[in-house]
C-alpha cells in the first residue's frame, strides 16, 4: 500500500500516526504541497480534491483520511485503536465525525486567519473572522474539555483512532493562536498525545 503524504497536512499526518501505531504495511509517498504537485494531473487522478492523504492499496484508491485510518484499522491485526465490539466502534467514529463537522473547521479558520493569511500575502487577520472562529472554538473545546475531565482519552482509558483524528488539527495550536487555556483536561489530554513516539516522528517542526 502507498500513503501519500505531507507532514503539513494535519489530515494526513492522522493517516501516517494510524498506520505507525497499527504497524500497517504502507509506503509513504511525499507529495510537495509547497511546490503545486497536489494538482498534477498525476495526483489529481488519484484525488480530484487535490488533497492529502491518499491511500492506494493495489487497484483500490482511498481518499478522506478518517476513511483511511479505519480501513487500515480494520486490515491490521485487532488494536484497541480502533475496538472490537460494535458500541466501541460507534463511539470512536462518533468522535471522528464530531471532530471534522465542529472542531476541526474552528481550527483551520483560526489558522487560516492567525497563520496562513499572512504567508499566501493576504493581509493580516480579519478581527471578526477570528472572532466568530474562537467563539466556535471555544463552544467545541468545552465539549471535549468536559469528555476528557474523567477519562485519560476521548473515548476511555485507551487510545484510540479518535484521539489521533482530534488531536492532529491541534499540532497548529501556537501558529494559529488557539485559545487552549482554560481547559485543563484537554492539555493534559495532549501532553499524552505529544509523548507518543508517533507524535514525535511525524511532526513537521
Amino acid at each position: 500500500m502507498k500513503l501519500y503524504h505531507h507532514p503539513f497536512s494535519s489530515n494526513a499526518r492522522k493517516a501516517v500516526m494510524a498506520a505507525k501505531l497499527l504497524n500497517a504495511a504502507v509506503e509513504p509517498v511525499f507529495v510537495d504541497l509547497l511546490k503545486g504537485e497536489q494538482m498534477t494531473p498525476e495526483f489529481l487522478a488519484l484525488n480530484p480534491n487535490h488533497a492529502v492523504p491518499v491511500l492506494v492499496d493495489g487497484d483500490f484508491v482511498l481518499t478522506e483520511s478518517h476513511a483511511i485510518m479505519v480501513y487500515l484499522a480494520e486490515g491490521a491485526a485487532p488494536s484497541t485503536l480502533y475496538p472490537s465490539d460494535r458500541q466501541g466502534r460507534a463511539q470512536v467514529l462518533r468522535w471522528m465525525f464530531w471532530v471534522s463537522n465542529h472542531l476541526s473547521p474552528a481550527v483551520a479558520g483560526l489558522n487560516f486567519e492567525n497563520n496562513l493569511k499572512k504567508l499566501y500575502g493576504q493581509g493580516e487577520a480579519d478581527p471578526a473572522q477570528v472572532a466568530r472562529h474562537e467563539r466556535f472554538f471555544h463552544q467545541y473545546a468545552k465539549v471535549l474539555d468536559g469528555q476528557l475531565a474523567t477519562r485519560a482519552y476521548v473515548t476511555g482509558d485507551t487510545l484510540t483512532l479518535a484521539d489521533l483524528a482530534i488531536a492532529a488539527p491541534l499540532m497548529y495550536a501556537v501558529a494559529a493562536k488557539l485559545p487552549v487555556e482554560g481547559y485543563a483536561h484537554v492539555k493534559a489530554w495532549m501532553a499524552r498525545i505529544e509523548a507518543l513516539p508517533a507524535w514525535r516522528e511525524t511532526s513537521p517542526f
